[in-house]
């Protein structure tokens, strides 16, 4: 199976970031890819065998779906491996560096979409995470 890596680099703290990504009052700020869009449910269960379910759905109301899956691995601070519930594998690294944490997230493909129109979606909710937790380092 082919799999696309998209990346950033967020301002902070790798505890921080490790905390606005993983608990559900943050993910629903930040887990879509356009402002029409919203997150307005997230459940996680963050450890290995638990499993997660964000509510994603454009915000006029004409569209939804949970996106899900179920943890295979898990180091604090470090790196999490789910699967979606299409059986897809997705691994995220978390890097601390000096006055930031870089975030590299490797997914693979499904088939019904380009994958660069993949890339783009995900790498625009990682971008929206960057702004997010940006946003809460300026308070």
């Amino acid at each position: 199976m082919q799999s696309v890596t998209v990346e950033t680099n967020v301002q902070s703290g790798v505890e921080k970031v490790w905390q606005y990504w993983n608990e559900p009052e943050h993910i629903k700020n930040w887990y879509f890819a356009s402002d029409d869009w919203h997150a307005p449910e997230a459940a996680n269960d963050l450890r290995v065998g638990g499993s997660f379910t964000i509510k994603m759905a454009a915000k006029d109301g004409s569209f939804g779906f949970d996106f899900e899956g179920k943890y295979l691995a898990v180091e604090l601070n470090k790196y999490i491996c789910y699967t979606l519930a299409d059986e897809r594998k997705v691994e995220i690294q978390f890097i601390a560096t000096a006055n930031a944490t870089q975030i590299i997230e490797t997914f693979d493909v499904e088939n019904e979409n380009p994958i660069e129109m993949q890339k783009d979606g995900w790498q625009m909710i990682l971008n929206n995470f960057k702004r997010y937790v940006e946003s809460l380092n300026k308070i």
